[in-house]
């Protein structure tokens, strides 16, 4: 097989990406079995999969970070239906030993009127999750604004919070301005768009900074946050498509086209496989071929070369990409 180097400059083929150990006080010290890896000294409580940061594993940009191959050919990555430059989503594992904070993300209009390029809007798709296993996810109907304020300040909030329960499977939308908050007891695959502008509203006397004012100001009281119904279809379930992105599980039979990937109302675009569970190998004959490990992701850019996906034993395949065209 020839390597990627040999593509035209406007084709990018497949690659891996390396993931990123993010440190939280939440987290935990030893991340077995999900990936072997010990914290050095503060805990681990966020796997980036897709961060600007993380380094891409193999072919020409071997070594390269995935923004600064971003800055040099968005084109080729993206697609001609992309609306914006640059690293649409951000794809990460939360692993939540504490409760994380309660907290809530501006939508794009709040944070573009503060210096940022996008807002926050994300979902949780639980890899895991232990008998009693919760999310926070909205506020209570009929909550107001004044207890809200109120609840953050006496550390009541909790009293306020919508609770729902987590079994493994489902998926959770959390739109912006939705308060939130990750309890103990599931593992979770997130895709968001990519921003970290967070306001925290309360963090259990952890000694971080808090955003009273931003938060009232980017908090919804109703969203349409919550649990969504997986869409089963021949090839694929979909499970969750909203303005922001898309994410699907594909059955892989043995092997499967690259070309059926998208969905047929799907633009032109970039996507990311995951491997939830099992292995995976994407081959294509003008690229060598990328193993897709277990909780594994490997980038399929918009301008591809032809490519099947192949199941190396147990694949459950998640496919995650940015929904330009309800953008």
């Amino acid at each position: 097989m020839t390597e990627a180097r040999h593509l035209p400059l406007t084709q990018l083929a497949p690659f891996s990406i390396e993931p990123q150990f993010v440190t939280r006080v939440w987290g935990y010290h030893d991340l077995a079995p999900w990936y072997d890896r010990v914290a050095e000294i503060e805990p681990l409580g966020e796997v980036w999969l897709t961060g600007d940061e993380c380094l891409i594993q193999g072919g020409p940009h071997r070594g390269q970070t995935l923004g600064s191959l971003f800055e040099q050919a968005s084109p080729a990555l993206l697609g001609p239906a992309a609306p914006l430059a640059g690293s649409p989503l951000l794809i990460k594992m939360i692993f939540a030993r504490e409760k994380l904070s309660v907290q809530v993300h501006p939508d794009d209009m709040m944070a573009q009127k503060y210096g940022q390029p996008r807002g926050k809007s994300e979902c949780w798709y639980a890899l895991a999750a232990e008998p009693g296993a919760q999310v926070a996810a909205g506020l209570k109907r009929g909550v107001t604004l004044d207890q809200v304020k109120a609840g953050m300040l006496d550390g009541t909030i909790e009293q306020s919070l919508n609770m729902l329960s987590v079994e493994t499977g489902d998926m959770i939308y959390v739109e912006a301005g939705t308060v939130h908050a990750i309890w103990p007891g599931s593992v979770l695959l997130e895709t968001q768009q990519n921003s970290n502008t967070t306001y925290r509203m309360y963090d259990y006397g952890r000694p971080r900074e808090m955003h009273v004012e931003k938060s009232l100001e980017a908090l919804r009281l109703i969203t349409r946050a919550g649990k969504v119904a997986p869409i089963e279809l021949a090839d694929r379930t979909v499970l969750i498509k909203v303005e922001q992105f898309r994410v699907e599980r594909l059955v892989v039979s043995g092997s499967r086209l690259g070309k059926t990937l998208p969905d047929r109302d799907e633009p032109l675009g970039l996507s990311y496989l995951f491997a939830a569970e099992g292995a995976g190998r994407v081959i294509g004959a003008d690229f060598g071929p990328i193993d897709l490990p277990a909780r594994g992701i490997v980038a399929i850019p918009a301008s591809a070369p032809s490519f099947v996906v192949t199941d190396e034993g147990g694949l459950d395949l998640i496919r995650i990409a940015p929904n330009w065209q309800s953008a």
